[in-house]
């Protein structure tokens, strides 16, 4: 399995996340994997960490999350793995639901969201972020 870190879906990803198909709650996993030393284009001389500089942006996208209806189930540290093998580690975890995919959507196109997505561009090396739905049983 390759396992590829990105901080921004492809056009293709992006059209297949928000097609039309199954809605209603999910929770989005984040597995985060930090810039040793945020990288800010208008503050070149930042000396935040990648981590610092995310923690900026998980604060307040909390509170937009929040604001739409969702919320931060949990948000962690990764410290081992028992079972598999990936090159390097993710460094951390969050789990956020939200009540649709139309939330979610709004939420990105937020002046809100807009005006903190640069501490995550600026502290993310990569991630994935996996779109998980409960089964009823």
């Amino acid at each position: 399995m390759e396992v590829v870190n990105a901080v921004y879906p492809s056009r293709e990803q992006f059209e297949e996340f928000f097609a039309i198909g199954d809605d209603g709650p999910y929770v989005m996993v984040n597995l985060l994997k930090f810039k040793d030393r945020a990288e800010y284009p208008d503050d070149p001389e930042s000396t935040l960490s990648g981590r610092d500089a995310y923690e900026i942006y998980g604060v307040e996208v909390s509170k937009i999350v929040e604001s739409r209806g969702g919320r931060i189930v949990f948000s962690g540290d990764v410290t081992g793995m028992i079972v598999g093998e990936v090159e390097d580690q993710w460094d951390a975890v969050a789990l956020a639901e939200y009540p649709s995919k139309a939330a979610f959507q709004e939420m990105m196109m937020s002046p809100e969201w807009a005006a903190i997505e640069h501490h995550r561009v600026a502290g993310l090396a990569g991630q994935l972020n996996i779109r998980t739905v409960s089964r009823e049983t």
